[in-house]
């Protein structure tokens, strides 16, 4: 079965579902908000509805029900349909959305002209939200606005526009590498190639046991989404209920996704392993990196993917980056360095006492892996995050605009409006 077929056999359900909640429910309260919360940048305080994926303190990411562990052998665009359907899809079914995305796959030329007129130090993620922003003028669902369509049907083209626009993002990614540092000429889509393994290809890094293609396609499941609350999925779901199309709102959440508090932390993370390596001329010892993380924090500083916002036990996203190493490059000394502090950077976090989560989170052993296989352009490493969580704010658009969510206002107060309240 298609995935618009899927989606059509479920809306009615769904919807009604929805409007029970709000009829039977719609007045019972689920959250308390505190001065601290408000300034605090609202976390914690819930707010909004996300029914692909959420985040639980003890478990990590469950997407539709499934937690992480459970699907993170599974193909991307297994996981995609996941995220839009919250079922599985059987094998008819990937095949389905294979067609979808090969179909869909060629890239117009204008982006491509776009990319290269662009400076030559312009930040990857720049190029990336460009790319994906000058696609607009393709929206399905802005054409269908623009001529008049019911509200119940405005899910058909977020649909349509998620597609291209998914089928399409690793070409624009692949582009962006290419022309960015110089790597030659662009390498086309090749569309006899699933998902993950076209985006490798597109990269141009050699590959001739198919490793790094397997690696990319556990990068892409591993990020695909993260609940609703994180700056890049917020942003995307605001912009998108305002009825802007997937590539306004997309466009979006990547310019939040390029801030150094959201996509940037697996290149630090990365950062802090290389210059252990490079201080030790190898991977340390257990007495060294132990020296060394405790020479960091007593001079104040962190120790960089280690503890997380919500969670309070290791991201699972980092197990399984963890196992992929352990089985394809054991030896890896920078590798080896990363395996070490799992094993040692818990213990002295704990004895330190000013961590409330000592475990690693997924950015502490992604950016090792893309280093083993020679993609070390460490400001690209957010290009690859985005490729991959744009399957989470795609699927979030699709379902938002098939159950009618309304458009994102929250009510605002002033600091005076703060201090009057509380005195």
């Amino acid at each position: 079965m298609s995935l618009y077929d899927k989606l059509k056999s479920q809306v009615d359900e769904l919807r009604a579902t929805r409007k029970q909640i709000l009829t039977e429910h719609g007045d019972t309260k689920i959250s308390d908000v505190t001065v601290k919360q408000a300034f605090g940048g609202m976390r914690g305080i819930k707010g909004m509805i996300c029914d692909t994926s959420v985040v639980e303190p003890d478990k990590g990411l469950i997407i539709r029900g499934y937690p992480l562990s459970e699907v993170a052998d599974r193909w991307p665009e297994d996981i995609f349909y996941l995220l839009c359907t919250g079922e599985l899809p059987s094998e008819d079914d990937v095949k389905s959305i294979r067609k979808d995305f090969a179909d869909r796959a060629e890239l117009p030329g204008y982006v491509i002209d776009v990319l290269k007129a662009m400076p030559a130090d312009s930040h990857p993620m720049a190029m990336l939200d460009t790319g994906v922003l000058v696609m607009q003028r393709e929206s399905q669902f802005y054409k269908k606005y623009q001529e008049g369509m019911p509200k119940t049907e405005y899910w058909e083209p977020m649909l349509e526009d998620s597609l291209k626009l998914l089928a399409v993002l690793p070409a624009i990614a692949g582009a962006v590498y290419r022309i960015r540092f110089n790597k030659g000429d662009v390498i086309p889509s090749d569309q006899s190639l699933d998902w993950g393994a076209n985006y490798a290809n597109m990269l141009g890094i050699e590959d001739p046991d198919g490793k790094f293609a397997d690696l990319i396609r556990l990068y892409l499941t591993l990020h695909c989404d993260h609940e609703g609350g994180n700056v890049s999925a917020n942003t995307c779901h605001t912009v998108g209920s305002a009825l802007s199309d997937a590539y306004y709102a997309v466009s979006a959440g990547l310019n939040g996704l390029a801030g150094p508090l959201h996509g940037l932390a697996n290149q630090e993370c990365l950062k802090f392993v290389l210059e252990i390596n490079e201080k030790y001329n190898g991977s340390p010892t257990k007495e060294q990196l132990t020296e060394y993380a405790w020479n960091n924090l007593n001079s104040g500083k962190v120790i960089p993917g280690y503890g997380h916002a919500v969670l309070r036990v290791t991201d699972p996203r980092f197990d399984a980056f963890l196992a992929f190493g352990a089985k394809n490059f054991p030896e890896d000394p920078v590798f080896k360095t990363v395996e070490l502090m799992f094993n040692t950077v818990p213990d002295i976090l704990k004895e330190h006492g000013k961590a409330a989560n000592p475990w690693p989170n997924v950015d502490a052993g992604s950016g090792a892996l893309l280093h083993h296989f020679g993609l070390r352009e460490f400001s690209y490493y957010t290009v690859l995050f985005s490729v991959s969580r744009a399957m989470g704010m795609t699927s979030q658009l699709i379902v938002n605009r098939l159950l009618g969510t309304a458009i994102t206002r929250p009510k605002s107060v002033s600091t005076k409006w703060i201090q009057d309240f509380v005195n």
